[in-house]
């Protein structure tokens, strides 16, 4: 008796250790694919999986054909692919393997960007009599332009007039020269050099000249003193999604936001002078720079402001963005931000590292703003008259604006239409204000 209650517990006990060993077989698996984003040449594809052993091999394959094998080491993982051909329609599906079993992805069409034309009409146009300069632009339609600066001509008997102009005015046909009227409690200049300009409509237009700001409705300007108290430092650039959601950065590190009828100072956490703003209403990104000091870009979203990069930067990575961060400029998933030497493309989501665009002669470029309507159609501009533009697949130089007098800030565009001001130099010493058009 007690012989066979001893094999019972023996059995028992092995009974359980087996069932201890034993694991269970994970639930049915599974597998997505989702794109994420395109242009001309690559495609960005997010790949998620339920149940699926980790580490895993996937295949991604490409209108039928393996394209690619990556290690899953996570459950979301995002595919990358290039050399694909513009305006072009692919289909993607990937494939695991688990238990024995094959799981295979949704299938995934893609329609790949065309390329954006390189040809454009120019007109330059050259304003004042002294020193003069054109600092900001902003285009409400093609026949409704302004450009903001100081510009400065002679009286009727040929001595200085006191008075400058700080605006000139497109009206699609000429530039007429415009003074803005900005004297108040906060500034005692009757028409200030103007820094910045962003416009939301054509009589919704905000103005700036550093120290104050103006709410301009194309004929008349409204003074705004409220945001002096805020400021350690001159205003270099606004930027908003709305009348009611804007933003004023400049030296010194300093933010304002305007929003509700009233201007917070927001603590960037940095005293290095900031340059630009570009956001989409969901993201707001700031970059600066300042001689001896650090470069910095900063993210603003869901009311948490982070500092994304703070570094002298200046030892060149091709896969971390090196360099001042002069100007910054977003689209859909993707920021581009500009250094003297080269335009980085990075995600929303970057720590720092970027992807360098540029591959040619780091002496041809010399850069101060990006702006772009798409990945597709993004403008680099900057000294000696230089322009660039990227078509997704190709870089062009305009060698016919190439002047070594030329001096570009900013510039503005649309699907037909850039404009690009700033100054060109006369004699070595005083200089115009310069405008440049671009027709599509």
């Amino acid at each position: 008796m007690k012989l066979k209650q001893t094999m019972l517990l023996l059995f028992l006990i092995l009974l359980l250790f087996a069932q201890c060993e034993t694991t269970e077989p994970p639930s049915n698996g599974s597998l997505s694919l989702t794109l994420e984003d395109i242009s001309c040449t690559e495609g960005w594809l997010l790949l998620r999986s339920t149940n699926l052993q980790i580490p895993n091999s996937i295949t991604l394959t490409q209108n039928g054909q393996a394209r690619l094998v990556v290690s899953l080491t996570t459950t979301d993982t995002l595919l990358y692919v290039d050399s694909l051909l513009p305006n072009q329609s692919y289909k993607f599906t990937a494939t695991a393997t688990t238990n024995n079993l094959q799981l295979t992805t949704n299938e995934v069409l893609a329609q790949t960007m065309d390329t954006t034309s390189h040809n454009f009409t120019w007109q330059t146009f050259t304003f004042g009599e002294r020193t003069s300069t054109l600092y900001d632009v902003a285009i409400i339609n093609q026949n409704n332009i302004w450009a903001v600066g100081e510009i400065y001509m002679n009286d009727s008997l040929g001595n200085p007039d006191p008075h400058a102009y700080n605006a000139v005015h497109w009206d699609g046909q000429s530039w007429k020269l415009k003074r803005i009227y900005t004297y108040s409690s906060c500034n005692a200049v009757d028409y200030a050099p103007l820094r910045a300009i962003w416009a939301f409509s054509d009589t919704d237009i905000v103005v700036t000249s550093g120290g104050s700001i103006g709410w301009f409705n194309g004929k008349t300007n409204k003074p705004d003193c409220s945001i002096r108290p805020l400021l350690t430092g001159s205003i270099n650039k606004l930027w908003g999604s709305s009348s009611n959601d804007l933003y004023a950065v400049g030296n010194g590190g300093n933010i304002a936001h305007f929003q509700n009828g009233v201007w917070k100072k927001m603590e960037s956490g940095t005293t290095t002078d900031l340059a630009d703003i570009y956001g989409d209403g969901e993201n707001v990104f700031i970059s600066g720079y300042k001689d001896f000091m650090p470069t910095v870009l900063l993210r603003y979203k869901y009311g948490v402001l982070t500092k994304i990069i703070e570094d002298d930067l200046f030892g060149y990575k091709r896969d971390t963005i090196t360099g001042w961060i002069k100007s910054i400029w977003l689209k859909g998933s993707k920021l581009f931000s500009l250094t003297f030497y080269d335009l980085y493309r990075s995600s929303v989501d970057t720590k720092g590292e970027g992807t360098a665009m540029w591959k040619g002669d780091i002496n041809t470029w010399g850069s101060n703003a990006v702006r772009g309507n798409d990945v597709n159609d993004i403008f680099i501009t900057g000294y000696n008259g230089i322009l660039w533009h990227y078509n997704g697949v190709s870089w062009k130089r305009y060698d016919e604006l190439l002047n070594p007098n030329n001096h570009y800030i900013r510039l503005c565009v649309t699907e037909k239409l850039i404009v690009i001001v700033g100054f060109k130099y006369l004699n070595g010493i005083e200089n115009y204000g310069l405008i440049t058009i671009g027709k599509r």
